[in-house]
């Protein structure tokens, strides 16, 4: 007869034990188009804005302010509007 030489111990692992795949799996997942991994977000711009920085009297930019949201899209349309001009 023939002696059992593992005391009962096994590396065998169920496929179904493993875990699901989640929303947050999916949330933290890389996804990539061959090397390159693919950034998540908004698109990178062809032409992106550049940021500077820039003294500007107080009432000129309590005027922009006081039209409410998007005050910086209206001066930098002034701004451009002023530039094509010259």
């Amino acid at each position: 007869m023939s002696a059992k030489l593992d005391g009962g111990a096994s590396g065998w692992v169920d496929p179904d034990d493993a875990p699901e795949l989640d929303d947050s799996f999916f949330e933290r997942a890389e996804i990539r188009q061959g090397d390159t991994v693919v950034r998540r977000g908004r698109p990178l711009l062809a032409n992106p804005k550049l940021q500077v920085t820039l003294r500007l009297d107080r009432d000129v930019v309590e005027a922009f302010k006081a039209g409410g949201a998007g005050w910086q899209s209206r001066m930098n349309d002034a701004l451009k509007a002023a530039a094509n001009k010259r």
